[in-house]
């Protein structure tokens, strides 16, 4: 077993994703950790995290990830497009493993990025960095689909917990998986433990195995109401998605992501326990319950 990568710089620390991940990082309590910002960012990080601004220029990101093990990339879409610069400042940096902004659906599967295009940006990264091996650069693509308790608490997921309301798509029933916070921060962790088990790979892991069925009776028995239902249907939520990206209104893209999850569409791969190679195993993760991440988030 090699050597843990201890010395850790996150692009994008102060996203979403990029404040689950550095939120692990700190609780791991074994990371040097590094939020590379932009020179004019005024975001702040919790105590103990270094913050080094940067132009982002290659030289300054060289320079930037300088005695830096691992650089994990939490950009969002707009930025899809300059991971391949970040790689290659790791890459001259002497970095030992990049970790890529996947963390969604898999954008190796071709009926999600038949939904989502610009996942062909992403797709050709992880293809540059296998391109990187002979390099000295290792590399992990984490693949979680979508995020349970953070998208049920903002409402992301369609389920409105203040209001008692959700969108059900073609039913309910079809089944897919769906990653919580804590474990998809444990996923970073695990690969930065064991970097040789994890090296030039991608990894699909999963909290639950549901439906929206399943999450919606859960959520009335923990709210004690019955909730209002709206129906809907893939091809009415994939086309108002497309109209909306259309018109210039990127909250049709957002549509589109749910999809990767939600869509009767065939090949999407939604449900990674039968459809994937789930890595939960490798990394020290278990399949949790719905009821218990139900209670947990209607409680906050």
């Amino acid at each position: 077993m090699s050597s843990p990568l201890k010395s850790v710089a996150v692009i994008g620390a102060g996203g979403s994703i990029g404040t689950i991940v550095v939120n692990g990082l700190i609780e791991s309590s074994q990371f040097t950790i590094t939020a590379i910002t932009r020179s004019e960012s005024k975001a702040t990080f919790p105590a103990g995290v270094i913050v080094r601004k940067t132009n982002f220029s290659e030289t300054d990101l060289e320079a930037a990830f300088k005695g830096k093990d691992a650089v994990i990339s939490t950009v969002g879409s707009a930025a899809f497009s300059d991971q391949k610069k970040y790689v290659d400042a790791a890459v001259r940096a002497g970095v030992k493993r990049f970790i890529p902004s996947e963390f969604s659906a898999s954008s190796l599967n071709a009926a999600v990025r038949g939904l989502l295009p610009l996942f062909e940006v992403k797709k050709e990264l992880l293809e540059y960095l296998k391109a990187k091996e002979g390099e000295g650069l290792t590399w992990t693509g984490i693949f979680p689909s979508l995020l349970f308790d953070w998208g049920l608490g903002n409402g992301f997921l369609q389920f409105d917990i203040p209001n008692r309301k959700a969108t059900i798509w073609d039913g309910g029933s079809k089944s897919f998986t769906l990653t919580n916070e804590k474990q998809l921060a444990q996923a970073v962790v695990s690969v930065l433990q064991y970097p040789q088990e994890t090296q030039n790979q991608n990894i699909n892991i999963a909290s639950v195995e549901t439906t929206q069925n399943e999450i919606l009776a859960a959520l009335e028995e923990e709210t004690g109401a019955k909730w209002s239902v709206t129906s809907t249907t893939t091809d009415e939520q994939v086309s108002e998605a497309r109209k909306k990206l259309g018109a210039g209104d990127f909250s049709g893209a957002f549509m589109l992501v749910r999809a990767t999850t939600y869509a009767s569409i065939p090949g999407l791969q939604s449900n990674y326990v039968k459809d994937l190679n789930l890595s939960n195993d490798l990394l020290g993760l278990e399949l949790e319950s719905v009821k218990k991440t139900v209670k947990r988030v209607v409680g906050n």
